[in-house]
């Protein structure tokens, strides 16, 4: 589980609308990378939709924003179609990622045990190393926390 100050975890996966996205694709340049359960789900569409409404904010700080979940690209691609999302979405169906993020793990629902990936989010600074995490993201007001952290990097 990666913490503030780390260097974050290298990673090349498929992106929504076809192609391959790395992070260090974006070396130089802060990046929002969060991660959210499953397509299409309330407040996963709420996050998505809230970061979109943001995006100009972000692009204007310079910041890239990139949702992960398990997904397959074919379900981001409804997904975004669906909710007009403006924000990039990687599939990370074997879930290497959500591992080596530490956010993929043993959650309860309803008296109910089972494995699924954490809401977190992690700001990445231009160099690669991890300036924020937040963690069992509630998504309420969360975007704007984390717009203005990403300012403070720029």
């Amino acid at each position: 589980m990666p913490e503030t100050g780390e260097k974050a975890p290298e990673f090349t996966l498929p992106r929504d609308g076809g192609g391959k996205i790395s992070l260090t694709d974006f070396r130089g340049h802060p990046v929002v990378l969060y991660f959210y359960p499953r397509d299409d789900t309330p407040g996963c569409t709420t996050e998505g939709k809230d970061f979109t409404a943001a995006a100009a904010e972000f692009q204007t700080a310079g910041v890239t924003v990139l949702g992960v979940s398990k997904d397959s690209v074919e379900s981001h691609d409804k997904f975004r179609d669906k909710h007009a999302l403006e924000i990039i979405l990687l599939s990370d169906a074997d879930g290497d990622v959500c591992e080596s993020y530490g956010v993929w793990g043993e959650k309860k629902m309803y008296g109910k045990t089972f494995m699924g990936v954490e809401r977190a989010t992690f700001l990445i600074d231009a160099r690669g190393d991890i300036a924020q995490v937040w963690r069992k993201v509630k998504v309420d007001g969360h975007v704007d926390e984390v717009l203005a952290a990403a300012r403070e990097l720029t």
